[in-house]
């Protein structure tokens, strides 16, 4: 998500990082693992494609999956897509960038929505062993030990999910999404947002502390992200493959964590939930709501497909879906 990005990128240093030069593993993939990525895929309505148009009556909708991490090659497709998405009546995003800015302002003056304030600090809600290798991750990252320890549990596996290098890109998170704010801004089109940060800020703190961080433990070797995967996240997206993007984390995910593959499940489908089925949910109340008018909705490629996805959703609500050039 391009808030979530944006706020993790708050907290990195802009150290001595080399550039993000990661590898597609895709290839390296056995033949074992290439047959449960394709039967993980077998049912999934929509894998594929990053710009659909779902019409019904009047409305045109232009739903464009975004990557929010920046990518030199997504220049070419804002020019493919200029012409048609210039032409449209409204732009709706996850959070619009006007929202998170004054959010990140409010934050300078008042961090308690993403640091703890009061009460004990990771250090004191979790073994020594899991700080240590917490804390280890950190440091790779610029991030000391002892901020760390004032953060909340979801934030922190933000800053484990981007890849050190990161931290050198003044323009990291200049994403698809931040590009199409800019073609929004350029033609005047108005923007809206589909949620509200103080919504987003309640899912993750919707349990309390204690099992957040319990979680974060369990799951921290699938949380932390690498240059490799990394680019193949960003390969994959600029092939359209969104479903496999997802898929792919959740096997990789498995094999990182060293779980149990049934707790394994319910912790990845405990995100899912709240990144995801819960959020697209949402968002479709929004959606429908949009009538007689060309719109583009810009959201992050993973909220797509799936039974869940807002394809899939448009498509049971009466939408024509055609898949269009991206």
């Amino acid at each position: 998500m391009r808030f979530l990005l944006s706020l993790a990128l708050l907290a990195l240093p802009f150290a001595a990082h080399a550039a993000c030069e990661g590898r597609d593993l895709r290839p390296d993939l056995t033949a074992q693992e290439q047959g449960e990525l394709q039967q993980a895929l077998k049912d999934f309505p929509f894998p594929e494609g990053n710009h659909w148009i779902a019409r019904k009556d009047k409305t045109v909708l232009h739903l464009i999956g975004t990557l929010h991490i920046n990518d030199p090659r997504m220049d070419a497709v804002v020019e493919r897509l200029k012409p048609t998405l210039s032409q449209a009546d409204a732009f709706y995003f996850e959070v619009t960038q006007d929202a998170m800015a004054t959010f990140e302002q409010n934050l300078a003056h008042d961090p308690s929505p993403v640091i703890i304030t009061s009460g004990p600090t990771l250090i004191e809600l979790m073994s020594e062993e899991d700080w240590a290798a917490l804390s280890a991750g950190l440091a790779e990252r610029g991030i000391p030990s002892w901020m760390g320890a004032k953060m909340r549990p979801w934030f922190l596996s933000m800053m484990l999910s981007v890849p050190p290098c990161i931290s050198e890109d003044p323009d990291a998170k200049y994403g698809m999404d931040a590009r199409l704010t800019d073609l929004a801004t350029e033609n005047g089109i108005p923007q809206h947002s589909l949620e509200r940060i103080d919504d987003l800020m309640a899912i993750f703190d919707s349990h309390p502390i204690e099992e957040q961080v319990q979680s974060l433990v369990r799951m921290a070797g699938a949380l932390e992200a690498s240059e490799d995967q990394l680019a193949t996240m960003a390969d994959a997206y600029l092939e359209e493959k969104h479903g496999q993007i997802l898929q792919l984390a959740r096997l990789q995910g498995l094999d990182a964590s060293g779980l149990d593959p049934q707790v394994f499940e319910e912790e990845w489908n405990g995100f899912e939930q709240k990144l995801l089925i819960d959020r697209n949910n949402d968002w479709m109340d929004h959606i429908l709501d949009i009538q007689d008018q060309v719109a583009v909705i810009a959201i992050g490629a993973g909220h797509l497909g799936d039974d869940h996805g807002l394809l899939n959703q448009l498509h049971q609500a009466g939408y024509t879906l055609t898949r269009a050039p991206f």
